[in-house]
């Protein structure tokens, strides 16, 4: 047994928590021992059958802290954000975090802290081992800090694509000024990256606020606080204005990222050649049963525990066993982001003008802002509808037996591999992106947030592999704009046979090449020294 350990830890929210249990399978079947390091408020999502079927995989739950309403806007910040972070957030016209923000990573940073110190106190045999922690990006800006107070190596976590890494990055290069020279109609190339990601100056215009419950991952440039409250607006980051995940993975000697050379060769490519350090893509990091069940039918309760939800998978398969092949479409923008409270009554108009059949899953909370009740360890609030989100009420009577409409919990890989479904509706959050292009299931991309953007244009441009629901994501989009990019998904047939070609790339499996880069992160791990036993501070 090796005497190194790898820590690994997930930011709030299921589409970075699901991955980052995922990589701690993959590192444990190479005989490596795992600590995943999660939120108390988190341990119920993850699977029971976890620690039984990986007896190397542990886990270590820090403290939540209590549920607290964000602060009044006028609110003083306190200041747990270092000196360096506060001046990179002035330079580049950053708003600060909300206080509440604030409050819960300077808790976290204290009870990780003290579970090191605990741990691996001087005279613990431990103290011997070897740790490399794999923090989330979004985690950075408070873990890294703790994680070097003790000497502990750290591997920079990406749970997003290659292509959203690489675009910001090229974007922090460039001119600051682009967006206000560059002329409709005209394309800036961004040197080393593929022509075909190429911006244009509707890429560079911006984007409306997002809305839903999710919280932002850290706020680009020309981002904006909305009431003090709620998301920021997280289109596209401005030219010249540098991530700020640049700054807080200085000290990480290498990066991981959920993706494969096989979908994202260029973008690892350039991120290796402009960060000068190892670049492992490790994924997509999806269940073992959706690499295994290939050309069939996948159901999530044999992995994924199931939520509240108005329907079990029996009568969603039921339902898509009645409908033509390739004829459903399916929509959903996951659990922490959505349009906002206008634009949902224009997605309900244009399904029921549509004359499509699809499947419709909302969210609890859908179209309301704020942040998110799990970041905090809430559940969601009750009350009036405003504060519960937004729902189609009558809706599913007007469409009869063409509309299938789902609140809560969906089981989403089940309907992505449902050969009844010929297209998805999509935020573009990479999860969601992966599991469909596994499945060869074209996209209409509507584009919530910073990196969403990235993913919807990579699969557009790129790939090939959808269509934007609008050219111009900077204004509401609206019931035409909806009608018309579900025709163009659905009536396009190359665009199915591009993405079922496509999927068929990974009908053998876990991609090999992850594969590959797994063993060499591991390799590298046993050939260094990097961590070679914790020294107290």
């Amino acid at each position: 047994m090796s005497h190194h350990e790898i820590w690994v830890i997930p930011f709030s929210g299921q589409g970075h928590l699901l991955p980052s249990v995922e990589l701690c399978k993959h590192v444990a079947s190479r005989n490596l021992k795992v600590t995943l390091l999660i939120s108390s408020h988190l341990s119920s999502s993850v699977p029971s059958s976890l620690l039984l079927q990986y007896p190397l995989i542990t886990i270590a739950e820090l403290p939540s802290p209590s549920p607290t309403l964000p602060p009044p806007p006028s609110a003083e910040l306190p200041g747990v954000f270092g000196s360096d972070q506060q001046e990179l957030m002035m330079r580049n016209h950053l708003p600060p975090p909300p206080p509440h923000m604030h409050k819960h990573h300077s808790h976290m940073s204290q009870q990780l802290e003290s579970l090191i110190s605990t741990r691996f106190s001087r005279d613990n045999d431990d103290s011997k081992v070897n740790i490399c922690a794999v923090v989330d990006v979004m985690m950075m800006n408070w873990a890294a800090e703790t994680f070097h107070k003790f000497e502990i190596p750290t591997v920079a976590f990406f749970t997003s694509s290659a292509c959203s890494a690489a675009m910001e990055y090229a974007l922090s290069i460039a001119d600051r000024n682009l967006a206000d020279v560059l002329m409709p109609g005209e394309l800036y190339l961004l040197p080393g990256l593929p022509e075909d990601m190429a911006l244009s100056y509707l890429d560079l215009k911006g984007s409306e606020p997002p809305h839903g419950r999710g919280l932002p991952p850290p706020p680009g440039p020309g981002d904006q606080i909305e009431n003090g409250l709620g998301p920021p607006k997280m289109g596209p980051p401005r030219p010249g204005g540098r991530p700020p995940w640049l700054e807080e993975t200085k000290g990480s000697f290498g990066f991981m990222i959920n993706t494969c050379a096989d979908l994202e060769r260029p973008f690892l490519d350039y991120i290796a050649d402009q960060m000068n350090k190892p670049v492992w893509s490790v994924g997509p990091l999806l269940p073992e049963k959706y690499w295994k069940s290939a050309g069939s039918i996948v159901h999530d309760h044999d992995f994924r525990a199931n939520r509240q939800s108005n329907v079990t998978e029996d009568e969603v398969t039921g339902w898509l066993d009645s409908k033509p092949r390739g004829s459903v479409l399916y929509v959903s923008f996951g659990s922490e982001v959505g349009p906002s409270m206008e634009e949902y009554p224009q997605l309900a108009d244009a399904l029921e003008a549509c004359n499509r059949s699809f499947i419709w899953v909302i969210q609890p909370g859908s179209g309301r802002p704020g942040p998110p009740p799990h970041f905090l360890g809430g559940d969601h609030p009750g009350g009036s509808e405003d504060e519960q989100g937004y729902f189609p009420h009558g809706l599913e009577r007007r469409v009869g037996e063409r509309g299938l409409i789902i609140y809560g919990w969906a089981p989403q890989l089940l309907i992505l591999s449902h050969p009844s479904v010929g297209g998805f509706l999509s935020h573009c959050g990479w999860n969601s992106t992966v599991e469909a292009i596994g499945r060869g299931v074209p996209l209409l991309a509507w584009p919530i947030r910073g990196d969403q953007h990235y993913n919807a244009q990579m699969m557009v441009k790129h790939l090939k592999l959808g269509c934007m629901i609008s050219d111009d994501m900077s204004k509401k989009i609206r019931k035409d704009d909806i009608v018309k990019g579900i025709e163009r998904l659905l009536g396009n047939e190359d665009l199915k046979k591009r993405a079922s070609l496509t999927g068929a790339k990974f009908e053998r499996g876990f991609p090999g090449s992850s594969a590959q880069s797994l063993d060499a992160f591991k390799d590298f791990i046993l050939s260094t020294r990097q961590g070679s036993g914790l020294t107290q501070p």
